[in-house]
This record gives structure tokens, sequence and C-alpha cells, in this order.
């Protein structure tokens, strides 16, 4: 009994999470305890328990007269993670233009080009998803597996922000395509390693400057 029960809980949980990392809850949501044991086909008692693990994790706070909510961003977090993700992003992109294919840079120019009309149709989501392919492309031909288990870890920590961050800045999305473009350029042209590992850091750090001038 006590297995299916965390099994019901763990469902609960796998599905509250996917709604919150693919922005269908957002900030300020209100996670309704008995709507989502409805649509799960559950009781009440391990949904209850799957936000207790959320709010644990800092995903979901309680709040007095409206209940479980999605919690706000931490910006100062996020700014502060890309800070550290633009580092060893830069690093890896440098390290993998020496042994980058011609085959491999095809294809981010075809996940670029996929980016520009996911933007052109409101497809944020997916805009997410391939600026992540994008990105994992070129640093899985770095040749430091610790180095790409860190970056990967971070994007995972990531992951809530991705999906709606480009709509807090949306004219990011065309900047980053642009500069997606000259990534692209530099490792075509076998640009120097160290002017590789510049722009890509700071095609990050824009990202971070850009959600800071929001307001």
């Amino acid at each position: 009994m006590e297995t299916k029960a965390k099994n019901k809980t763990q469902l609960a949980y796998e599905y509250i999470l996917s709604r919150i990392e693919n922005g269908v809850y957002g900030p300020g949501y209100r996670v309704v305890i008995d709507q989502i044991a409805r649509e799960l086909g559950l009781s009440s008692i391990p949904v209850r328990e799957a936000i207790r693990q959320l709010e644990a994790e800092g995903l979901v706070e309680f709040k007095p007269y409206t209940g479980a909510v999605v919690s706000n961003i931490n910006e100062k977090e996020y700014i502060e993670t890309l800070s550290v993700l633009a580092v060893l992003e830069g690093y890896a992109t440098a390290l993998g233009s020496a042994r980058v294919t011609k085959e491999a840079i095809d294809r981010l120019e075809q996940l670029n080009e996929r980016m520009e009309r996911a933007l052109e149709e409101f497809e944020f989501e997916q805009f997410s998803d391939l600026n992540y392919e994008f990105h994992t492309l070129i640093y899985a031909h770095c040749g430091n597996a610790y180095l790409e288990e860190q970056i990967k870890s971070i994007w995972q920590r990531m992951k809530r922000i991705r999906a709606y961050g480009f709509t807090f800045v949306p004219q990011r999305a065309k900047a980053s395509i642009d500069e997606h473009a000259h990534i692209i350029r530099l490792l075509r042209g076998k640009a120097p390693a160290h002017e590789i590992e510049q722009y890509a850091r700071q095609h990050k750090m824009n990202t971070a400057e850009a959600f800071k001038r929001r307001r």
C-alpha cells in the first residue's frame, strides 16, 4: 500500500511540475488540489503530498486565504545562474569549435531557422526547446564530460524559467536568433577559440542584461 501511495504522489508531483516547467502554471497560479485530483483520478492526499514536495523545492508557496500558488521567479538567482552559465558555455563553445563537424554546423543553422519560425508563430515553448537543442549540440563537441554535465545541470535548474523567460523579454528572442547566426559564422570560419568564447559568453550575458532592463 505504501508503494502505491508513493507512486500516486510521484504521479501528481510530475504532473504539476511539468505544468510549472512548461509555463502552463505561471508565477502566482493557484494550484487547486481537488481539481488536480479529479484530473488525475486520485484522492486529494497524494496531490497534497506532491504540493508539499514542490513547496520544499521552492516552486510552490502557501499564501493566506489563497492556498498553494506557484512561486514567483527569484530574479537574483536567475541572474546569478545565467552569469555562471555564460562562463561555462563560453568555454564549452570554444572547446567545441575545434571538434564541431560541418554536419553539426548545418544542423545549427536548421535549428536557428526553426527558432525564427517558432518566434513568428508565437510558439515560445518550442522556441525555448530549440534554443536548448542549439546550445546542447555545440557543447556536446567540447570533449569534456564533466563540463557538459555541469552545464546540463544548470539548464535543468533553469528549465522552469526558460519556458517563459522570453515572454518577459520578447525582444530578446529576435536578438538571440541573430547572435546564434553570428556564432555559426564564427564556427564555420574557424575563428580563434578566445574570440568564440568571448562572443558565446556575451551572448548569454545579453539575456541577463535584457532581463534586468525589462522594466
